[in-house]
């Protein structure tokens, strides 16, 4: 498992991804220099919780990106769910597949969890909001949903920005 801290930098990946353009593949190197990233991993698409989370940062999406910020959400599921749990829900933002779970475990997410007495791999909800210069400025572990997106924007316009560097 992952042990990252503030200031280290954030794990580099490639994933294919659901976007307004269609699909894609993403890297975060793509938004280095240009803007921070709030990475959210999730459970599952169309789930009460994920799909409240979603539509929280999708509401604030107009306020992340005046603040020179992009959203980003990751869960296993593959591009075809995220189709669907976008174009359900108007999600505006990219949606990355990762089945493998691998940048899931590269950034500490895959974690066992406990559920009915059942032990399982899961996704543990956390958010990191990684800098212009690729590295974390913030981690936002076992995430509750209520007001979470608002915490995260309030903390992303406090960060320097393109246009102050």
């Amino acid at each position: 498992m992952a042990d990252l801290t503030t200031q280290t930098p954030a794990p580099d990946f490639r994933l294919p991804a659901v976007t307004r353009q269609g699909e894609a593949e993403i890297s975060l190197q793509d938004y280095r220099g240009k803007s921070s990233v709030v990475l959210y991993f999730y459970p599952k698409d169309d789930t009460p919780g994920c799909t409240a989370e979603s539509c929280a940062f999708r509401d604030l999406l107009p306020d992340f990106e005046a603040a020179g910020s992009t959203i980003l959400g990751i869960s296993p599921d593959d591009q075809a769910s995220h189709l669907k749990f976008a174009e359900k829900h108007a999600l505006p933002f990219p949606l990355l597949a990762d089945p493998d779970h691998a940048v899931c475990e590269a950034y500490g997410a895959w974690k066992e969890k406990k559920n009915y007495g059942k032990t399982y791999m899961g996704i543990e909800r956390t958010t990191f909001v990684i800098d212009r210069e690729g590295l974390i400025a913030k981690i936002y572990p076992r995430v509750k949903v209520d007001s979470h997106a608002s915490k995260v924007l309030e903390f992303v316009k406090a960060l320097p920005s393109a246009s102050s560097s």
